[in-house]
């Protein structure tokens, strides 16, 4: 699939690191380096810019290392980037940690993935069909 892009970065496009990743990692592109403190959240520009087609979306979801090592992750995971949007991707992070966190600019601070998704029509009714879990909700198949 072919994905129109605008790169204002001074960083290179975002790229697959291995024939089997899912996501391609976003990088900060910021005049100058930013500190986020504990529990603060900021928006952090990337730069780019992208037209998908109709029936894709991009999904900015948090880097494993980055939320495991240093507690930052990303805020709406997954943020979802919608086919008419036009504007700059930007990342919502979180610093979840006891420490502040150096945003420098080309900074890896999140991953886009590039999904498909159906459209749904809702068929208004008064019933629903039986299954065996029924209405058991959150942890009713089992704690672990």
């Amino acid at each position: 699939m072919k994905i129109k892009i605008i790169n204002k970065s001074r960083h290179d496009l975002p790229h697959y690191e291995t024939i089997a990743s899912a996501g391609m990692d976003l990088r900060a592109s910021i005049t100058k380096s930013r500190v986020l403190k504990p529990l603060e959240r900021t928006i952090v520009g990337t730069g780019l810019f992208i037209e998908l087609p109709v029936g894709i979306e991009a999904q900015v979801r948090p880097r494993s290392g980055l939320a495991a090592k240093m507690g930052v992750t990303v805020l709406n995971a997954p943020g979802t980037i919608d086919a008419d949007y036009r504007g700059e991707i930007g990342v919502i992070l979180v610093n979840l940690s006891n420490d502040d966190f150096t945003i420098n600019n080309g900074e890896r601070i999140a991953q886009l993935v590039i999904a498909k998704h159906e459209r749904a029509e809702w068929v208004d009714s008064i019933e629903l069909s039986e299954t065996d879990r029924g209405e058991g909700g959150f942890g009713s198949t089992g704690v672990r």
